[in-house]
């Protein structure tokens, strides 16, 4: 029998009180709290003891690290859990990615729940690796390592009853598990038919973490949806939205939904907690969203602190700053004094046999983007440009006029307009080329093959030659990302499904440190590059973005500009 004690200042979330006590574990689970006698205030210098932090929404693909390297990093940081959506990896591999996530996250000491991904491929206007059909989801629903039908993207084909789509809602329904939304801006009317997923007077689709105003998150929760505050590498939501925590403190959690690596090291669903704190938000409302909320939504078998739950739980310095000194999985120590103490695994036979890569070097004349042929005499042309938005998703559309030059359209540096390309990583196609403002670039181009949803090969740079080193230097890798400039290169190779790294966490949070700084120093003032680059082929997400289709306008749902031979 294995039996152990933790003393502490002991935060007890549900009924709103702190006090001293020794919780006892035996065999991985609570087996009795006891509160302390001199209980007048806390134990001095004493740890405060808390659940484990869940992350409520994540892509685990989005950090470049397998899942049992993710568990390494994110238990530093108090995170026990996630709600992990194989989303990225299924629209590459489909039912194998999938399944390789599981078994995967099956081999550390970590509590990874992933959903049947709903929407792969997310849209019939782009290309994806894989495709997932209703069968396959209600296949998915049926493993006990599936706790929910992921985020359902296609809004308008719930809205418009789908077929196809009703039937996923209908497979999730049947197997009495919740379904997360994806509705960026959508209110109203429309909103509720959302919500009703097909079916009428019911509240079927139950999050969202697309909210980017609190107006809109409101409603939100004014219909009975929860919210997930989003705070990720790129999008992020929480300055807008934690006010709404005061008056909805059980409808809200904390997700991440995209975090690089780097921003992994630095912090999790901890930071966010601190950040609460200094808004003046009561601790407790607080701590429901970081560590009771999603295990109630979605019937985690996670711990919260409760005589017979799994003893998933963390201790922490203080209640301002949230340093974890340790974390506790299944009564499991996995974590002290900031070192994870999950061993790396060495699977990287099988890691690296799973990837979807069909693409040749290209070469400088795929690039150039001509004018229709009745255009050809003329020197300018007004052009619908993207423009990127830092710390955030969505992207405006703006019309400009464009020079040509030899019936050539060519973008503008001074001006902060550079080309953007998407190349079919699946298949030989033509490049889609198009133009953006925003990232700053003053030289050099970056590239990659994370680029949601498809995750075919984006790149954006200041002239055709530039664009094509960068991108070769990805197909080189079979997957990964790069940065070209000033004579010299950098690329991270990422040869599970061109996603993730199987190497150990920090090396390649080091290594995307280096590259992002140089593609900072190439004068893109974003805060994140590569993951803003990697969200401009998101075609669920207005207003204007790229596939390798083509040019589209994410409000009409239709093509721009398809993509040129």
């Amino acid at each position: 029998m294995n039996v152990h004690n933790i003393t502490g200042n002991f935060v007890d979330i549900l009924n709103e009180t702190i006090y001293p006590a020794v919780v006892n574990i035996v065999n991985g689970k609570i087996n009795a709290i006891e509160r302390l006698p001199n209980t007048n205030s806390e134990i001095p210098h004493s740890p405060f003891i808390l659940p484990g932090f869940i992350d409520s929404h994540v892509h685990i693909e989005s950090s470049m690290l397998i899942p049992s390297e993710f568990a390494r990093l994110a238990v530093v940081h108090g995170t026990v859990a996630t709600v992990s959506d194989p989303h990225e990896i299924a629209n590459v591999c489909g039912m194998e990615g999938v399944e390789f996530m599981i078994l995967n996250g099956k081999t550390v000491p970590f509590k990874f729940f992933f959903g049947a991904p709903s929407c792969v491929p997310a849209t019939t206007f782009e290309s994806a690796g894989a495709s997932i059909s209703p069968a396959n989801i209600e296949a998915l629903l049926g493993k006990e390592e599936i706790l929910y039908l992921s985020e359902m993207m296609n809004f308008p084909g719930v809205i418009h009853r789908d077929p196809q789509v009703l039937q996923k809602i209908e497979a999730a329904r049947k197997a009495g598990k919740p379904i997360d939304g994806h509705a960026p801006g959508l209110r109203g009317n429309s909103l509720e038919q959302y919500i009703e997923g097909g079916f009428p007077g019911e509240k079927v689709i139950t999050t969202d973490h697309e909210c980017f105003t609190e107006e809109e998150a409101r409603e939100k929760l004014q219909r009975g949806m929860k919210i997930l505050i989003r705070e990720g590498s790129a999008a992020k939501n929480f300055e807008a939205l934690i006010p709404l925590l005061h008056e909805f403190p059980n409808d809200i959690c904390f997700c991440s939904d995209d975090k690089h690596p780097d921003s992994l090291v630095a912090g999790h669903i901890n930071q966010l907690c601190s950040r609460a704190v200094a808004k003046g938000i009561d601790i407790f409302k607080i701590l429901r969203a970081a560590c009771i909320n999603p295990v109630r939504h979605y019937k985690l078998p996670v711990g919260t602190l409760q005589v017979g739950d799994p003893a998933d739980l963390i201790l922490v310095n203080d209640l301002k700053d949230f340093v974890v000194s340790q974390t506790y999985i299944n009564g499991i120590l996995v974590m002290e004094n900031g070192q994870s103490l999950i061993p790396h695994p060495l699977h990287e036979a099988v890691a690296t046999h799973i990837n979807n890569f069909n693409c040749k070097k290209t070469k400088t004349s795929d690039y150039i983007l001509r004018v229709e042929e009745n255009d050809m005499e003329k020197r300018s042309i007004l052009f619908p440009v993207i423009e990127a938005l830092d710390g955030q998703l969505i992207t405006n559309r703006i019309d400009l006029e464009m020079k040509v030059i030899d019936g050539n359209i060519i973008g503008d540096q001074e001006k902060d307009i550079l080309k953007i390309v998407v190349v079919n990583r699946y298949k030989p196609a033509p490049v889609a080329k198009a133009f953006i403002r925003n990232f700053g670039f003053t030289h050099g181009a970056i590239a990659s093959s994370v680029a949601h949803d498809s995750h075919n090969i984006v790149a954006v740079g200041i002239d055709d030659e530039q664009i094509c080193e960068a991108v070769n230097l990805v197909i080189e890798e079979q997957g990964g990302i790069s940065c070209v400039g000033g004579g010299k290169h950098l690329v991270v190779g990422l040869p599970v499904a061109g996603l993730m790294s199987h190497q150990d966490g920090k090396k390649v949070a080091e290594a995307y440190t280096q590259i992002d700084l140089m593609a900072k120093a190439l004068g893109s003032s974003l805060s994140s590059p590569f993951m803003t680059l990697s969200f401009m082929a998101l075609l669920v997400i207005p207003h204007l973005k790229l596939s390798d289709k083509g040019l589209f306008d994410g409000d009409k749902f239709e093509f721009v500009l398809s993509a040129q031979k």
